[in-house]
C-alpha cells in the first residue's frame, strides 16, 4: 500500500489550523490539514447555546475577511463564529480533510520526518503543526465523587438551563464561562451559588472603546511592560447580552450567591476557602488599573473620548461578601447540580516525540518546539497574551510558517561542487 507524503501536516481545523493553512499557502508550502470532526467543531458542539465571541466583530476575526450583515461592535454568536472560519477556509482554499483523526505521530528512525497514523491511513510528513488549541480535555478537580447524589457536568457539556434537573446549581469557577452561565441560570429562575477564586476582571468597555481596543492601545496584548502574573487565574470578561463588564457585586445583588474557592466535600457538605472578599477586591484593583491607564493614555494623546465617571463607582458589598458562606449543606440548600467551569487541560498523548518538558508540557519558543519539525500553535501565551485569541493566533501562524520555510530550505540545501 502506498503511503502519502506531504511537507507539512497541520492537526486541527479550528482558528489556529485555518490561520496556519493560509500562511503556508501564501509561502508555497505543500500541506494538508486534518480535522477529526468539522471545521471549528468546538464552536458548534462543545459550548453552550448562548455563547458569543469574547470580542467584538471588528476585532475577533482574521485580517482577510470581515463579518457581513452584523454590526462591527456586536459579539457574534457561536454558530456565526463557526460559519466564519468555514467561510475563511473556503476563501483561502485550505486543503482541509474533515472526519480524519490523527491517532499518533512518531519520528522516523534514521531519516527525517514523521510517521503520522490517522484513522484514514499513514501519512509521512516533514513537519507537523499541533494546532489543536488549549481547550482539549475538561479539567474537573477531584473533590466530589462521581457517586454523589448530584448531577455533575463540565461547562463544555452545558447547553442551556432546560437540560438541568429541578433545583439549585453550584457553578464552580468564575471566569468568562462560569460568570455567564451563572447569570443565565439565575435569569432562568434557578437558585445559583457561584464559587469565585482569583481572577482578572477588566472593564468590557471604557470611554467609548471596547477592552480589545484598550489592550492594543495600551500595549497589553504584547506585554511590552512585563507584569508578573499568576498562572491559571480566571479571565472574567465576556460579550454576554451585548457586552457588559463582569461585576460580581452586580451578580450578587441580582440574587446569585457568591462563595469562595470550592475546597472540600464531606458527606454532602461543601466547604469553601475564606478570602472571597479579598479575591473580589483584587479583581477590582485590576479593573481600576485599566481605567487609570486608559485615562492617562487619553490625556497624553489628547483624545476627545467622553468622560465616564460611573465606571469608577462600585455597588455596595452584598451580604455574601460581608458574611461569606464557608460551608453549605447542598441537599438542605436544594442544590441538585454542580457545574464545573474549571477550564481545560492539554492532551498531546498522540504526539510521541521529544517536544515536552519534565512536566509534560510543550517545550517551545514561539511555537517552535524542542523537537525539530514539530510546532505548536494556539496555546495560551505562545508568544504573548493574544496567542490563544483569534487576533493573535493569525500572527503567530505567520511566524511559524516562516520558520517552516526556512527549515525546508536548510534541508533542501546542496553544496555546489568545487
Amino acid at each position: 500500500m502506498s503511503v502519502e507524503t506531504i511537507n507539512t501536516l497541520v492537526v486541527g481545523a479550528g482558528q489556529a489550523g485555518v490561520a496556519m493553512s493560509e500562511h503556508l499557502s501564501l509561502m508555497g508550502v505543500p500541506h494538508i490539514v486534518l480535522e477529526r470532526h468539522r471545521i471549528a467543531e468546538r464552536w458548534r458542539s462543545e459550548r453552550w447555546d448562548s455563547l458569543v465571541a469574547n470580542g467584538p466583530a471588528w476585532h475577533d476575526r482574521f485580517p482577510g475577511l470581515k463579518f457581513e450583515g452584523i454590526s462591527a461592535e456586536a459579539f457574534p454568536p457561536k454558530e456565526r463564529m463557526a460559519d466564519y472560519f468555514e467561510a475563511y477556509a473556503d476563501k483561502v482554499q485550505a486543503p482541509i480533510r474533515t472526519g480524519v483523526e490523527v491517532q499518533q505521530v512518531e519520528r522516523h528512525v534514521g531519516r527525517p520526518g514523521f510517521k503520522v497514523t490517522t484513522s484514514a491511513g499513514i501519512i509521512e510528513a516533514d513537519n507537523v503543526v499541533a494546532a489543536t488549541g488549549p481547550f482539549q480535555r475538561p479539567s474537573i478537580p477531584n473533590i466530589v465523587p462521581e457517586t454523589a447524589p448530584l448531577h455533575q457536568l463540565h461547562s463544555c457539556a452545558y447547553k442551556n438551563p432546560g437540560q438541568l434537573p429541578e433545583g439549585a446549581v453550584l457553578v464552580v469557577g468564575a471566569g468568562a464561562s462560569g460568570a455567564q452561565i451563572a447569570e443565565e441560570l439565575q435569569k432562568a429562575g434557578k437558585t445559583v451559588y457561584l464559587s469565585v477564586g482569583e481572577h482578572y476582571r477588566p472593564p468590557r468597555a471604557y470611554r467609548g472603546r471596547d477592552y480589545c481596543w484598550w489592550l492594543g492601545a495600551l500595549g497589553l496584548w504584547d506585554e511590552v511592560k512585563i507584569q508578573p502574573k499568576k498562572k491559571h487565574v480566571a479571565f472574567a470578561v465576556s460579550g454576554y447580552e451585548g457586552g457588559k463588564t463582569v461585576d460580581f457585586r452586580r451578580l450578587a445583588h441580582q440574587g446569585i450567591n457568591l462563595v469562595g474557592v470550592t475546597q472540600d466535600w464531606n458527606d454532602g457538605v461543601m466547604t469553601f476557602q475564606p478570602g472571597l472578599a479579598e479575591n473580589v477586591a483584587e479583581g477590582d484593583r485590576a479593573y481600576f488599573d485599566v481605567l487609570r491607564d486608559a485615562d492617562a493614555y487619553i490625556e497624553a494623546n489628547g483624545l476627545p473620548f467622553p468622560l465616564e465617571p460611573e465606571a469608577w463607582e462600585l455597588l455596595p458589598d452584598p451580604e455574601c461578601l460581608v458574611n461569606p458562606i464557608l460551608s453549605l449543606d447542598l441537599a438542605a440548600a436544594g442544590v441538585t447540580t454542580i457545574l464545573w467551569a474549571t477550564g481545560f487541560k492539554l492532551d498531546f498523548s498522540w504526539l510521541k516525540v521529544n517536544a515536552f518538558d519534565e512536566k509534560g508540557e510543550p517545550f517551545h519558543k514561539r511555537g517552535i518546539s524542542a523537537q525539530s519539525g514539530i510546532y505548536f500553535l494556539g496555546l495560551p501565551n505562545l508568544v504573548n497574551r493574544a496567542s490563544s485569541f483569534i487576533y493573535g493566533v493569525w500572527h503567530d501562524a505567520k511566524y511559524v510558517a516562516d520558520h517552516i520555510v526556512l527549515q525546508n530550505e536548510y534541508r533542501a540545501y546542496q553544496k555546489e561542487p568545487g
